[in-house]
């Protein structure tokens, strides 16, 4: 049994993710970029997960039509293998498929080798990489492509 809840990201839960963001990236992402992020509803997907009343890990999506992106996914330092990233995955992919999403993409360092063996059990495949994505670190970046398992209807289940 887990000890930690899912929620949506709130505006609040910033200063956290911010925490969160440098601890985990090279290349963190801003305050206004998370904000703007976590409050387009329409677009995006921000989800927490909580414990003890802390941010221990975060899953950020975006949809494109029938596309999901994968925009981050990090965990408190510390707190890798619990299954924090599987259960935010997880609860993505479940909403994903309400929404009749049918792909989904990311980019993911090539050097980080954790994230794509995490990647590879959801059913994510290398299509090509983008050269020197990373600025700061001029990192080249592995493009994931993924399916989507199709959602059963009530009926189906």
């Amino acid at each position: 049994m887990t000890s930690w809840s899912l929620r949506l990201a709130q505006r609040r839960d910033v200063g956290e993710l911010l925490v969160l963001e440098e601890a985990q990236f090279p290349e963190p992402w801003t305050r206004g970029m998370l904000l703007d992020e976590i409050l387009n509803t329409k677009t995006r997907r921000y989800t927490v997960a909580v414990e003890n009343k802390k941010i221990v890990g975060y899953l950020g999506v975006m949809f494109v039509i029938d596309e999901l992106h994968v925009n981050t996914l990090g965990t408190l330092p510390g707190q890798e293998g619990r299954g924090i990233a599987s259960s935010l995955m997880d609860d993505a992919w479940q909403d994903a498929s309400a929404r009749g999403i049918k792909r989904a993409t990311l980019e993911v360092a090539t050097s980080n080798a954790r994230a794509q063996r995490f990647y590879y059990r959801y059913g994510f495949k290398p299509v090509g990489v983008r050269k020197n994505y990373y600025e700061r670190t001029g990192q080249d970046a592995l493009v994931l492509w993924a399916d989507l398992p199709v959602a059963l209807t009530a009926a189906e289940s």
